[in-house]
């Protein structure tokens, strides 16, 4: 555009997307397809990263929850955000009380060092690292600081608790500025799984606050691209449906399949909210909904919309069914699907779920990667 440098509010919206983008790993799948599109936004748009972020948001949330930090190593994209979040914040070296934002030569270089020993959680009757579940506890990013190498060398293999008291002595703010719980007891081998639970809340609620706190972005309604969205596959917040009530094996009306859609609005109304793509196979080929409407009295979307209506209706509610979901009906790749759109519930939906006995029972179901898990 001309201009010979960019403003300080620019750069500042730059480092709020680009962080938000590896997160929410928006380039993982059709790289050149999504740059391509990211491109002409930012040549063309007078506000790109508000409409880069905007989209992004549309894919996934943009709130880092606690759950997502579990089983992580430092390779994923959070551990980048949290060292820039140290950084920005002044957070100094446990031992030598240098500030980790300055190169003070090799003797001196940052290393992420554990803070509960590897060697001593693997040396406990806690921990069997051949085990992978305890292994990838060990090596999480949570369990993780930034030190200079100087002090890595001396801090050596000590109990965490031995450690933290030390450290805490010595430089009584270092512990906050590398967002590390201060509650002694959590510093035990015994109560490690508790002081991930208890660094995860943290870093969660500290990064949210950083990266909303970097700059305001204007409100944009981006265009949603939905065959990229498809493309990139079910998650969190994105089911796939081959269909709403035809059982393509039996050739026939399945009213279990019905259910099953239930379920998943009840999951993503008890989590975070969601998407379910009716009319789009589980590995994302566009089927439609002719089968669907070829069921029913009248083979059209209007009777397909209040049939799901009525089965929202008298699974959740009117109330529920008006105010909390959104049906409509795009077409993708010359076919009609129907895309449901359920906002974040304000209260637990209980869904009927009939056995194999044809006996009904009332269950609670979330959002678990990309299936709907059933919690006792």
């Amino acid at each position: 555009k001309g201009k010979a440098s960019l403003s300080q509010e620019e750069i500042k919206k730059i480092i709020k997307w680009f962080y938000y983008s590896q997160i929410r790993q928006r380039y993982v799948s059709q790289l050149s397809q999504k740059l391509d599109k990211d491109i002409g936004i930012v040549v063309k748009s007078e506000n790109p990263f508000d409409e880069l972020l905007a989209i992004i948001s549309e894919e996934r949330p943009l709130e880092i929850k606690p759950s997502e930090f579990v089983g992580r190593s430092i390779s994923h994209p959070l551990f980048s955000l949290m060292k820039f979040y140290f950084k920005s914040r002044n957070a100094i070296c446990f031992g030598t009380g240098l500030s980790i934002r300055k190169n003070m030569g090799e003797k001196y270089a940052l290393e992420r060092d554990h803070i509960f020993a590897y060697s001593v959680l693997r040396d406990s009757e806690y921990y069997d690292m051949n085990n992978s579940h305890d292994y990838s506890l060990a090596q999480e990013l949570t369990n993780r600081v930034m030190l200079t190498s100087f002090e890595n060398r001396s801090k050596s293999a000590k109990f965490a608790d031995f450690y933290l008291k030390e450290v805490k002595s010595k430089f009584p703010n270092a512990l906050k500025l590398q967002s590390v719980p201060e509650e002694e007891e959590l510093w035990k081998v015994k109560n490690y799984e508790r002081f991930l639970e208890a660094r995860r809340r943290m870093l969660a609620s500290e990064l949210n606050t950083f990266l909303q706190n970097i700059t305001v972005t204007k409100e944009v309604r981006p265009e949603v691209d939905l065959k990229e969205l498809i493309e990139s596959g079910e998650h969190d917040h994105l089911e796939f449906k081959s269909t709403l009530r035809w059982d393509v094996r039996q050739a026939q009306v399945n009213n279990k399949m019905e259910e099953i859609i239930m379920k998943s609005i009840a999951a993503f109304s008890n989590g975070e909210g969601g998407q379910i793509l009716v009319g789009v196979q589980d590995d994302g080929e566009i089927i439609g909904l002719d089968e669907d409407y070829n069921s029913l009295r009248e083979p059209n979307k209007d009777q397909f919309e209040l049939h799901l209506r009525n089965l929202v209706n008298t699974a959740y509610g009117k109330d529920f069914a008006t105010s909390h979901l959104q049906i409509r009906f795009p077409i993708v790749d010359d076919e009609e699907i129907c895309c449901i759109t359920i906002k974040k519930g304000v209260k637990p939906l209980y869904t009927k779920v009939t056995d194999k006995n044809g006996q009904q029972t009332k269950q609670f179901y979330v959002r678990s990667g990309n299936s709907s898990q059933h919690l006792d």
